[in-house]
């Protein structure tokens, strides 16, 4: 299992994440995505995710729905929901992720389509 660093800073090519709380079924991320980046299209087998969207309007897509959120606002995510954050602004945007699983490593995403070649 790939599992995450409390308070440990994680680059990535669209920007930041940091685990704030890890426990056995449940992780909090603070996550920062870089103005004209995105994350990769995936889906997650064994855990869904909340988010809430601390700074920025960034474009959130889950499964057939794709919008801009506003700060303040949040989205569920379900297991095996398939789902992307694009920041295509000047700004930089945050979003609080809340995981709850089985299985909370970083090696349960399934890239479907990304950017960066990782797929």
């Amino acid at each position: 299992m790939k599992e995450n660093i409390v308070n440990k800073i994680y680059k990535r090519p669209w920007g930041t994440y940091q685990s704030l709380k890890i426990e056995k079924t449940c992780q909090v991320k603070w996550i920062e995505i870089k103005p004209n980046s995105k994350l990769s299209l995936q889906k997650h087998k064994q855990r869904s995710e909340h988010w809430i969207v601390v700074k920025g309007k960034p474009l959130i897509t889950v499964d057939k729905m794709k919008k801009t959120f506003n700060e303040n606002e949040h989205v569920f995510i379900p297991k095996e929901g398939i789902h992307r954050i694009e920041n295509d602004t000047d700004q930089m945007a945050i979003i609080v992720e809340v995981q709850i699983g089985n299985y909370l490593g970083e090696d349960d995403i399934i890239r479907l389509e990304d950017v960066y070649g990782r797929t």
